[in-house]
């Protein structure tokens, strides 16, 4: 797990033990808590984006589905790699076999999405019914 995925599922606790109840400030909150002097990674977009878009999809637990960000690329790219495991759970071993499966023939490089996807599936707080 890498840091962008600590800090998501850092989120996700920090959501469901209800110290901060809006998914952005529960972000914002463990991304301090893991880059602490690093405020260029505080600030990075697709990690969080991922993470406020699986948010807004309703497939984190404990999470309330709502509108949490206006980003449509990250929430292709998280929703995808969850409709992927639910179907190749051992996916979850090889993100850049899983970001290949989900931008196939593209050249696109991944930044953290996978990261933050993989790393709460792998803690079991991705919804496997909402998808």
């Amino acid at each position: 797990m890498g840091k962008y995925g600590k800090a998501a599922v850092r989120a996700q606790e920090l959501l469901t033990a209800d110290i901060t109840a809006e998914p952005a400030s529960a972000w914002k909150r463990a991304v301090k808590e893991v880059f602490p002097n690093s405020p260029s990674s505080r600030e990075k977009s697709c990690p969080r984006g991922a993470f406020l878009d699986l948010c807004s999809d309703g497939l984190v637990l404990g999470v309330s589905s709502g509108k949490y960000t206006r980003s449509k690329d990250n929430r292709r790219y998280a929703r995808e790699a969850v409709k992927l495991l639910l179907k190749v759970p051992t996916l979850a071993d090889k993100p850049d076999e899983l970001w290949r499966e989900i931008m196939p023939g593209e050249a696109k490089t991944e930044n953290s999405q996978m990261d933050v996807t993989i790393s709460l599936w792998q803690a079991g707080v991705i919804s496997k019914s909402d998808v």
